[in-house]
């Protein structure tokens, strides 16, 4: 920390020291441990943490559910919205050093890091404050009834205290898709981001400082899920509602954590999303896209495609189209313009991605491309780097088809009609998003609307409209974020009905 109590920057000789964030201030854990988060790109150390102990989530608790009947409970939605506008503005402010940040802990590329997560970090806070400020009038309803007659108003009221619980792969985009929509609907929070992960989110307390937020509003505690941050947070009774991005299992955890107090929950989890692609297609540009799908950050994104289903006719030509573009990728300094892949989040994870890779060659599969670790120089041999990789002749029973890789993987498989293709797209325990690619409307639009997903992207990949619906089907997860639905998941509904007579 620096000697004014902000985060510090990091340097390879001098990492960041990130603390919790609790009732506007940097606070030490009471327990005193620390853990290390470190840049998968070359695995120096990026960060030192305080993990938080159950006492220091008690005190993060308890300033957010002071700071809920305090000044920002008795703040009017204009008040509220103006100052989450002024959240996004100093974020764009300060978009470098959030950026170096995000690079630092999860080597993504600066290209997109730097001109779309970050600022669209920043849009999320303008967008729902708008949100709030148009949103929460609700129409009164006009009642005759043997009871007598009356006017019902309903209206919108704040949740209470948020638990966000944040992945690691997107960190300050799927955080500030939940503290956006989660203030501006007049709730407290307290975030518990990945500890792969901690700068952004413990950053965004300076710039909450910054904009005038009363302190308690926002909160960050630093730990692990099970004995320690995220288990004390699901299990806290201060907490009213809980939402969570990330894998399957955790949510079905921190579900089952959250029942015993009845707490609403919004759980994101697992994908493993497939991609039709018709012979009609554009075929250029299907190639484009789907080589995003796959590999765009590494395939670390729940969107990504890793089941790919082509029509017979083009088969052989896309899986060749494909491989050029995976052999053209260049992993390297995250920081580099020229660089185009991006590593790992982790040592760990790379051998679970290198698990799979294994898997895949023990049930036979045509390795297409990649199946193993590149070359790096030097400065970047120490990153958790893998090769873009394309199977061909798997099973649907395969492990590798079934199960969520999370890496820059895919398994591609031809087809000879519509329905062997819907069949094959819904042959999955997962059902969050899918891409279909036709140049026939009437038909792509056919084949989505009986593709048992969250979101289906027609002709195109990662069109994302804040005010849409998004969510998935089947173990994907429970709830919809996005616009309206997202005001539905951050306020109770309460009418107040008034007698006429």
């Amino acid at each position: 920390m620096s000697p004014d109590g902000n985060i510090t920057a990091r340097t390879k000789s001098s990492p960041r020291e990130i603390r919790s964030f609790i009732n506007g201030d940097y606070v030490k854990s009471s327990g005193g441990k620390t853990f290390e988060s470190r840049c998968p790109a070359d695995d120096s150390l990026a960060a030192v943490v305080d993990e938080a102990t159950r006492e220091d989530v008690d005190r993060a608790v308890k300033a957010a559910h002071a700071a809920l009947h305090g000044p920002w409970g008795r703040m009017d939605v204009a008040e509220r919205a103006a100052l989450l506008d002024r959240v996004a503005d100093i974020i764009t402010e300060r978009v470098d050093e959030f950026a170096d940040a995000e690079i630092s802990d999860t080597g993504k590329l600066i290209g997109p890091t730097l001109k779309g997560e970050i600022p669209r970090g920043a849009t999320q806070f303008r967008v729902f404050a708008e949100m709030a400020r148009t949103g929460f009038q609700m129409a009164p309803i006009a009642s005759e009834t043997p009871m007598g007659n009356a006017t019902n108003y309903p209206e919108r009221a704040p949740k209470g205290v948020i638990a966000a619980i944040c992945p690691w792969n997107l960190p300050f985009v799927l955080s500030t898709w939940k503290i956006a929509p989660a203030l501006a609907c007049g709730n407290t929070i307290v975030v518990k981001p990945s500890e792969e992960t901690p700068v952004t989110a413990t950053l965004l307390g300076d710039v909450m400082n910054a904009a005038g937020v009363p302190a308690g509003v926002y909160n960050v505690v630093n730990g692990y899920g099970p004995d320690s941050a995220g288990a004390f947070l699901v299990a806290h009774p201060g907490v009213n509602a809980i939402t969570f991005t990330g894998e399957t299992r955790t949510g079905a955890a921190i579900a089952a954590g959250a029942a015993s107090g009845i707490k609403d929950v919004s759980l994101e989890l697992g994908g493993k999303n497939p991609g039709v692609i018709f012979a009609d297609c554009d075929f250029d540009k299907a190639v484009a896209s789907v080589a995003a799908a796959v590999f765009h950050n590494c395939g670390q994104v729940c969107l990504c495609t890793e089941r790919l289903y082509v029509e017979r006719p083009i088969f052989n030509k896309f899986v060749e189209a494909l491989k050029a573009k995976a052999e053209a990728m260049t992993p390297g300094d995250p920081r580099n313009p020229a660089t185009t892949l991006s590593p790992l989040i982790s040592l760990g994870h790379r051998e679970k991605v290198l698990s799979y890779f294994e898997a895949a060659r023990k049930d036979g599969a045509t390795i297409v491309t990649g199946g193993g670790v590149p070359e790096m120089d030097e400065a970047f041999a120490g990153g958790a780097w893998v090769k873009p990789t394309i199977w061909t002749g798997l099973s649907e029973d395969s492990r590798v088809v079934k199960e969520e890789v999370f890496g820059p993987v895919c398994h591609i498989q031809p087809f000879d009609n519509e329905e062997e293709a819907i069949a094959c797209a819904n042959n999955s325990d997962y059902g969050l998003a899918a891409t279909v690619w036709s140049a026939d409307q009437n038909r792509a639009r056919r084949v989505a609307s009986q593709i048992e997903a969250g979101v289906v992207w027609v002709n195109g990949w990662m069109i994302r409209e804040l005010r849409s619906p998004f969510g998935g089907f089947k173990k994907s997860g429970i709830g919809r974020e996005g616009g309206e639905f997202s005001l539905d998941f951050y306020t109770e509904i309460r009418n107040v009905c008034v007698s006429d007579s």
